[in-house]
């Protein structure tokens, strides 16, 4: 259960600083905190954990009660450089960095309630689908010995 965010347009220090604030914490509760922190970041980041959580309660049927931000993964994405001219024909460059955030969720009950679609087929489902096998067909093989094929020769 998990969501990724790609080339936000933050640097990873400052995104990293925010996720350090939330980890390992209920979803609710991280979700709170990260509405009342006054950093660009946390927005952000609340939208990743949201969708993480929705990933979780709409594909896994996990109640969003039990769940908890097993990991945040901060990392450095593309890097848009620019420049701003100065004196003498030389320029300064500036870098605007980006960077790529997943979110890992774990329920707390340690259980998953439904994972992949799975059918399981009777042992009346399994015979019936074997091929019944009633003719027999027998080889016959010829053996031959190492006299009798030198005796030909």
């Amino acid at each position: 259960m998990y969501a990724v965010a790609r080339n936000l347009r933050i640097s990873y220090k400052k995104a990293n600083l925010v996720a350090g604030l939330v980890r390992r914490k209920n979803v609710e509760y991280a979700l709170a905190i990260l509405e009342n922190t006054p950093k660009k970041a946390s927005g952000m980041l609340a939208k990743v954990i949201a969708s993480a959580a929705a990933n979780a309660v709409s594909t896994f049927k996990q109640n969003i009660k039990d769940l908890y931000i097993k990991e945040i993964i901060v990392n450095e994405g593309i890097t848009m450089k620019r420049s701003v001219p100065i004196s003498r024909g030389r320029m300064h460059p500036i870098l605007k960095r980006s960077c790529h955030v997943t979110v890992k969720l774990e329920s707390k009950a340690g259980e998953k309630k439904v994972t992949k679609k799975e059918t399981v087929k009777t042992n009346e489902e399994v015979k019936a689908e074997t091929p019944k096998v009633e003719e027999k067909t027998e080889v016959k093989v010829k053996t031959v010995t190492k006299k009798a094929s030198k005796a030909k020769q």
